[in-house]
Protein backbone atom coordinates (compact mmCIF):
# COMPACT_ATOMS: atom_id res chain seq x y z
CA UNK A 1 0.00 0.00 0.00
CA UNK A 2 1.25 3.78 -0.79
CA UNK A 3 1.41 6.00 1.87
CA UNK A 4 0.46 9.27 0.36
CA UNK A 5 1.01 12.27 2.64
CA UNK A 6 -2.48 13.92 2.21
CA UNK A 7 -2.04 16.21 4.69
CA UNK A 8 0.29 17.84 3.33
CA UNK A 9 -1.31 17.94 -0.15
CA UNK A 10 -4.08 19.05 1.22
CA UNK A 11 -2.25 22.44 2.82
CA UNK A 12 -1.03 23.02 -0.41
CA UNK A 13 -4.14 22.93 -2.21
CA UNK A 14 -5.50 24.87 0.28
CA UNK A 15 -3.98 27.72 -0.19
CA UNK A 16 -4.57 28.05 -4.24
CA UNK A 17 -8.09 30.27 -3.81
CA UNK A 18 -5.81 32.70 -1.98
CA UNK A 19 -3.39 32.60 -4.44
CA UNK A 20 -5.81 32.95 -7.39
CA UNK A 21 -7.87 35.65 -5.68
CA UNK A 22 -4.77 37.90 -5.43
CA UNK A 23 -3.58 37.25 -9.43
CA UNK A 24 -7.24 37.76 -10.51
CA UNK A 25 -6.78 41.37 -8.33
CA UNK A 26 -3.60 42.02 -9.66
CA UNK A 27 -4.75 40.89 -13.71
CA UNK A 28 -7.99 42.77 -13.83
CA UNK A 29 -6.56 46.25 -11.74
CA UNK A 30 -2.98 45.92 -13.01
CA UNK A 31 -1.54 49.89 -13.18
CA UNK A 32 2.66 48.61 -12.68
CA UNK A 33 3.12 49.95 -9.25
CA UNK A 34 6.13 48.32 -7.23
CA UNK A 35 3.30 47.03 -4.25
CA UNK A 36 1.80 45.16 -7.87
CA UNK A 37 4.99 44.04 -9.02
CA UNK A 38 6.71 42.52 -5.89
CA UNK A 39 2.64 41.18 -4.78
CA UNK A 40 2.35 39.55 -8.72
CA UNK A 41 6.09 37.83 -8.12
CA UNK A 42 4.88 36.08 -5.03
CA UNK A 43 1.99 35.38 -6.19
CA UNK A 44 3.46 33.15 -8.94
CA UNK A 45 6.16 32.10 -6.95
CA UNK A 46 3.52 30.34 -4.43
CA UNK A 47 1.85 28.92 -7.67
CA UNK A 48 4.86 27.55 -8.57
CA UNK A 49 5.70 26.49 -5.33
CA UNK A 50 2.42 24.39 -4.76
CA UNK A 51 2.01 22.85 -7.93
CA UNK A 52 5.63 21.35 -7.98
CA UNK A 53 5.70 20.51 -4.08
CA UNK A 54 2.22 18.72 -4.61
CA UNK A 55 3.68 16.80 -7.41
CA UNK A 56 6.50 15.76 -5.03
CA UNK A 57 4.39 14.32 -2.54
CA UNK A 58 2.56 12.26 -5.76
CA UNK A 59 6.00 11.27 -6.65
CA UNK A 60 7.03 9.93 -3.30
CA UNK A 61 3.95 8.74 -2.34
CA UNK A 62 2.70 6.46 -5.42
CA UNK A 63 6.84 5.73 -5.84
CA UNK A 64 6.61 7.25 -9.38
CA UNK A 65 9.99 7.56 -11.05
CA UNK A 66 12.50 10.28 -9.84
CA UNK A 67 12.29 14.23 -10.99
CA UNK A 68 15.03 15.25 -12.07
CA UNK A 69 13.81 18.85 -12.47
CA UNK A 70 11.14 20.95 -11.68
CA UNK A 71 9.44 20.20 -15.33
CA UNK A 72 9.94 16.77 -14.44
CA UNK A 73 8.33 16.75 -11.58
CA UNK A 74 5.27 18.40 -13.88
CA UNK A 75 5.43 15.72 -16.78
CA UNK A 76 5.69 12.94 -14.03
CA UNK A 77 2.50 13.69 -12.63
CA UNK A 78 0.57 14.58 -15.84
CA UNK A 79 2.10 10.91 -16.83
CA UNK A 80 0.59 9.13 -14.05
CA UNK A 81 -2.85 11.50 -15.04
CA UNK A 82 -3.33 13.93 -11.96
CA UNK A 83 -4.08 16.78 -13.83
CA UNK A 84 -5.24 16.97 -17.53
CA UNK A 85 -2.68 16.22 -20.48
CA UNK A 86 -3.78 19.58 -21.58
CA UNK A 87 -2.76 21.42 -18.94
CA UNK A 88 0.91 20.13 -19.21
CA UNK A 89 2.36 22.98 -21.55
CA UNK A 90 0.76 25.69 -19.42
CA UNK A 91 2.43 23.97 -16.03
CA UNK A 92 5.87 23.55 -17.65
CA UNK A 93 5.88 26.90 -18.33
CA UNK A 94 5.14 28.03 -15.02
CA UNK A 95 7.37 26.15 -13.46
CA UNK A 96 9.96 27.61 -15.94
CA UNK A 97 9.71 31.07 -14.20
CA UNK A 98 10.87 29.55 -10.47
CA UNK A 99 14.16 30.34 -11.31
CA UNK A 100 13.96 34.27 -12.63
CA UNK A 101 11.83 34.65 -10.06
CA UNK A 102 14.11 32.74 -7.47
CA UNK A 103 17.54 33.09 -8.79
CA UNK A 104 17.52 36.50 -11.29
CA UNK A 105 14.91 38.33 -9.15
CA UNK A 106 17.02 41.39 -9.81
CA UNK A 107 16.22 41.84 -13.38
CA UNK A 108 12.51 40.44 -13.33
CA UNK A 109 10.52 42.95 -15.22
CA UNK A 110 8.14 44.47 -11.92
CA UNK A 111 6.36 46.91 -13.93
CA UNK A 112 4.65 44.37 -16.18
CA UNK A 113 1.83 42.22 -15.82
CA UNK A 114 3.16 38.63 -16.82
CA UNK A 115 0.74 37.12 -19.59
CA UNK A 116 0.39 34.14 -17.46
CA UNK A 117 -1.33 36.11 -14.37
CA UNK A 118 -4.33 35.99 -16.06
CA UNK A 119 -4.76 32.24 -16.87
CA UNK A 120 -3.05 30.98 -13.56
CA UNK A 121 -5.96 31.53 -11.48
CA UNK A 122 -8.32 29.01 -13.18
CA UNK A 123 -5.24 26.27 -14.64
CA UNK A 124 -4.57 26.66 -10.65
CA UNK A 125 -8.07 25.71 -9.24
CA UNK A 126 -8.30 23.06 -12.05
CA UNK A 127 -4.72 21.49 -10.93
CA UNK A 128 -6.45 21.43 -7.64
CA UNK A 129 -9.52 19.89 -8.88
CA UNK A 130 -7.51 17.11 -10.51
CA UNK A 131 -5.50 16.15 -7.99
CA UNK A 132 -8.28 15.36 -5.25
CA UNK A 133 -9.67 13.42 -8.02
CA UNK A 134 -6.62 11.96 -8.78
CA UNK A 135 -6.66 11.08 -4.86
CA UNK A 136 -10.17 10.06 -4.90
CA UNK A 137 -9.50 7.43 -7.88
CA UNK A 138 -6.38 6.37 -6.58
CA UNK A 139 -6.80 6.22 -2.69
CA UNK A 140 -10.47 5.44 -2.71
CA UNK A 141 -12.54 5.64 0.96
CA UNK A 142 -9.27 7.34 1.83
CA UNK A 143 -8.68 10.56 0.24
CA UNK A 144 -10.69 14.13 1.28
CA UNK A 145 -8.99 17.11 0.90
CA UNK A 146 -11.33 19.40 0.89
CA UNK A 147 -11.72 22.32 3.42
CA UNK A 148 -13.82 21.50 6.60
Amino acid sequence: MYYVNQEQIAVRLNSIPDVAAALEELGSNWKGTLLEGLAQERAIHLAIETVTDVGSYLIDGFILRDASSYEDIVEITGEAGAFPEEMLPFLIELVKLRKPLVQDYYSWPREELHPMTRDLPGQLRLFGESVQKYLEHELPNESDLRKD
